[in-house]
C-alpha cells in the first residue's frame, strides 16, 4: 500500500523508533550500540522448533494463529488486516518473528504498531517479512551460494533483503543493517512456508 507524504512523514518517527531496537547491527555499521533487551541474539547452534507441531494441510495464519510464540505476530497481522491475505492460497514465504523478537523492540513501540492510526506503518512492515512464492531454506542457500555469499531477494513489499550465511545459520539483513536470523526454517503450510525469526527488520521510507 502507498502512502500519502503526509502519512509518510508522520509514519518516519515510528519506524525510525522500530529500527533502533529491532535486531542486531552489523559490526560494521556506526550506529549506537543496541542495549542487550534490544539486540537480537546471534545465531543458535541448534535451531529451535516452533512450541507444537505445525500442520501442513492448514495455512500460514491458522498455524501461527496456533502457535503460542508467534501471538505477538499474529496480533500484528490482524491488527493489519492481513489475516485474509495469509490465509489465502498465496503461496507466500513468511518470515516469521517471534514473541521473543517483538520483544525486544524499544519500550512501547509493538503497542504504536498495533493502534489504527499506526496501520500503514504495520502493513508495510509485515509485507517487508514476505516473499511472493515458495522459497525454501535449500532455494536461499542456492542463492547465497550463486552470489558469492550474498543474495538479495525482493519482498512483498517491494524492498529488497540481504541474505548471507554466519556460520551456518541463514542471515537476513535489512537497508539499516538490522540483522535476524532464521531459527526455525522450512515449516510447510499450505498456502506456502515459514521461517522463525529472531528479529523485527525495518523497511526503508524514502
Amino acid at each position: 500500500m502507498t502512502l500519502t507524504a503526509r502519512r509518510l512523514r508522520a509514519a518516519l518517527p515510528l519506524v525510525a523508533l522500530i529500527g533502533l531496537g529491532a535486531c542486531g547491527r552489523g559490526a560494521d555499521q556506526k550506529a549506537a550500540p543496541a542495549t542487550p533487551s534490544t539486540a537480537a541474539p546471534a545465531p543458535a547452534e541448534a535451531p529451535m522448533m516452533p512450541d507444537q507441531a505445525m500442520a501442513p494441510t492448514r495455512t500460514i495464519l491458522d498455524n501461527a494463529a496456533a502457535t503460542p510464540s508467534l501471538s505477538s505476530l499474529v496480533a500484528a497481522v490482524r491488527a493489519s488486516g492481513l489475516a485474509t491475505t495469509l490465509a489465502g492460497p498465496g503461496p507466500y514465504t513468511l518470515f516469521a518473528p517471534s514473541n521473543e523478537a517483538f520483544g525486544r523492540l524499544a519500550p512501547g513501540v509493538q503497542e504504536q504498531l498495533l493502534q489504527p492510526a499506526n496501520r500503514d506503518s504495520l502493513v508495510r512492515l509485515l509485507r517487508f517479512h514476505m516473499l511472493p512464492g515458495t522459497v525454501g531454506v535449500a532455494e536461499l542457500q542456492r542463492r547465497i551460494a550463486a552470489g558469492g555469499g550474498t543474495a538479495t531477494i525482493m519482498t512483498v513489499q517491494g524492498e529488497p533483503l540481504t541474505v548471507t550465511m554466519t556460520q551456518s545459520v541463514i542471515t537476513l539483513t535489512d537497508a539499516g543493517g538490522n540483522k535476524s536470523y532464521i531459527e526455525a526454517g522450512d515449516l510447510a503450510q499450505a498456502n506456502g512456508v515459514i521461517h522463525i525469526v529472531n528479529g523485527v527488520l525495518v523497511p526503508k521510507l524514502d
